[in-house]
């Protein structure tokens, strides 16, 4: 065992200034080094190389000038007309199929300086929107050569409205969109509702994106072997003790605290972190908390940081009600998130 106590993220609140927010619009860890050719597409599933195929062109195209005229405009400048045809696309799909990975790819493929190039989460957006106020942020992404929102979501009526007025006012200055959203697995004609939906959302919009629907099954769990089992409390409290920059909560108390932090900060939660061990897990109480604990494991996730843990298996985290409820997509993906990180975990064990 190491000499030093774990690390708590129950004893974190972290600030997080606004600049910090619109300078972590990258892909973030995990894909760092993603691109078209790592992308190792299902050989049953055609959509995937088609949809390669189709963001590497669409990359391509976007190696000219921008189209409000190559950066900000000055105060005397004429409004830019928007672009004719389509200016973005959106990547319809099932849980891992790789739609992160291939939008994280086009952003990297894009020819065009990282600072006039943004990647985050719906959420993520609608976070820098409430730091930086509506304006603003139009000001800050106008000059941008593209725009990434991955796992762009449709059950806050106010957030939805809010990013869909957000795009518009960015496709009029020339800023190319590209999005992902999920599909609950098993349900393939869901996709495309799901695309209509997108389009219909966004209101005035659906000229400007291509739908392309990605089939395919989780590739975080194809071919792999069942997630491990929880582990007893006192095997995880070792392998912390064990793990230089492990942290170790209680699982109940590190819901409450994620009630006392904004999830924007979610991401500064686990700066330094190198594994999360949680004791303790239980089903979560209710939808609210689950929400929040949804944002954290897509951090975690986007992280690579191996979540151990004792209690129940994170398949049990969320209730029939709630798996069956308007959040749904959300938690199934948490659920498959936290299994690969599950996965992840299990050498700590053996140290």
């Amino acid at each position: 065992m190491t000499e030093a106590a774990p690390l708590s993220l129950c004893a974190r609140e972290p600030h997080v200034p606004a600049d910090r927010l619109v300078a972590e619009m990258v892909p973030p860890p995990r894909f760092d080094s993603v691109r078209f050719d790592t992308y190792v597409p299902d050989p049953g599933q055609p959509s995937q190389m088609e949809a390669v195929k189709v963001l590497a062109g669409f990359a391509g195209g976007l190696g000219g000038a921008h189209a409000s005229g190559g950066g900000r405009r000055r105060w005397f400048a004429r409004k830019p007309t928007a672009p004719s045809g389509p200016r973005g696309v959106y990547l319809d799909g099932g849980y891992g199929v790789g739609k992160t990975h291939l939008l994280a790819s086009l952003w990297h493929a894009t020819p065009a300086d990282p600072s006039l190039k943004a990647f985050g989460t719906f959420v993520e957006l609608t976070n820098l929107v409430g730091a930086l106020g509506f304006q603003q942020t139009v000001r800050t992404l106008s000059g941008h050569r593209l725009l990434c929102i991955d796992e762009f979501e449709l059950d806050d009526p106010g957030d939805t409205v809010l990013v869909s007025s957000l795009l518009g006012r960015l496709v009029e200055e020339g800023v190319a969109l590209a999005a992902t959203s999920n599909t609950l697995p098993g349900k393939l004609g869901e996709g495309r509702f799901a695309a209509a939906d997108f389009l219909r959302e966004i209101q005035g919009l659906s000229a400007h994106f291509r739908p392309l629907r990605i089939d395919g099954e989780d590739y975080r769990h194809r071919g792999l072997p069942a997630a491990p089992d929880p582990y007893a409390d006192d095997e995880v409290t070792r392998a912390a003790y064990a793990t230089e920059g492990a942290s170790l909560d209680d699982f109940p108390m590190l819901l409450d605290h994620l009630a006392k932090v904004h999830p924007s900060r979610y991401g500064a939660l686990t700066d330094g972190i190198r594994a999360v061990c949680l004791t303790d897990v239980r089903p979560v109480p209710d939808q609210s908390t689950a929400l929040r604990l949804v944002v954290l494991a897509d951090r975690l996730y986007d992280r690579e940081v191996p979540v151990l843990a004792s209690g129940l298996p994170f398949d049990r985290l969320f209730s029939d009600e709630m798996l069956n409820g308007g959040y749904r997509k959300k938690y199934f993906r948490a659920i498959s998130r936290l299994t690969a990180l599950a996965r992840d975990a299990k050498a700590l064990i053996a140290q």
